[in-house]
């Protein structure tokens, strides 16, 4: 039985306090779980602080994004060997709006993806549509070339390490979200696409999280699809009390 992940990406918000004071209330609400994992994501200059409340919690930390590089002289950016060295056991790739407003193509996101490997940690590889695409029937064309391209030669041991995100562009900050039909349908098909190229029994232990305004009050009808297996949430992971709400409807 794949474990359900609920991770949220808080994206360029929050400060060091509401950051901290957040995740202490997580910390407060939240038992740990058999069945659910929780992680967060925050800006990277708040890694480090987040991380130390975390520290030794059944909550995770995760980076935002990461370069390819192991050091160089790329000013800005954060290595895999960053995000390892404070204490990250996620990284989000290929985020819609990394692709969309700094350019990232599959290929990065493959070549990001290797090396997150390497270092040991769990990448959360985005997929997704634009609204354009939906309406005009190529999602699933879409989907399985993102997914062919962002996954490009992994072997079997390497894809049972990855974790796969379902974010329709449409659907992420706008408060539309997929119906559970349309999501289940999309991961469905993702399901299928990991079959063809890790085979049966590494696909069916791969965890897909639906992304794309994930609230309280949808959680659980989308949760309840048999290819969901968890969410990445954007605003609605930076109020301790809806993200409760959701990991309580993974529970």
């Amino acid at each position: 039985m794949r474990k359900y992940l609920i991770a949220g990406n808080w994206k360029m918000k929050m400060t060091r306090d509401t950051s901290v004071a957040l995740v202490n209330k997580l910390l407060d609400e939240l038992e740990p779980s058999e069945n659910v994992e929780v992680a967060v994501c925050p800006p990277a200059v708040y890694l480090h602080d987040v991380g130390a409340a975390l520290r030794g919690s059944h909550i995770g930390l995760g980076g935002q994004n990461m370069h390819a590089a192991p050091e160089g002289a790329f000013t800005g950016e954060i290595s895999s060997g960053m995000l390892k060295d404070i204490g990250c056991q996620y990284v989000i790739l290929g985020h819609s709006e990394r692709r969309q407003y700094f350019v990232e193509t599959d290929a990065d996101v493959n070549e990001k993806l290797k090396v997150a490997l390497s270092v040991g940690l769990i990448p959360i590889v985005c997929v997704g549509e634009t609204l354009e695409q939906r309406e005009s029937g190529s999602t699933a064309e879409v989907i399985a070339e993102q997914i062919r391209g962002s996954l490009s030669g992994l072997d079997a041991a390497d894809g049972a390490k990855i974790v796969v995100a379902y974010e329709p562009v449409w659907a992420i900050g706008t408060g539309k979200t997929a119906t559970p039909e349309q999501a289940e349908e999309v991961h469905a098909q993702i399901r299928g696409l990991l079959r063809e190229l890790f085979g049966a029994e590494t696909a069916a232990t791969i965890r897909i999280q639906y992304g794309g305004s994930v609230k309280p009050d949808n959680a659980s009808e989308l949760l309840g699809q048999p290819n969901i297996d968890g969410a990445l949430v954007g605003g609605a992971s930076l109020k301790a009390d809806g993200f409760a709400a959701i990991i309580a409807a993974a529970k």
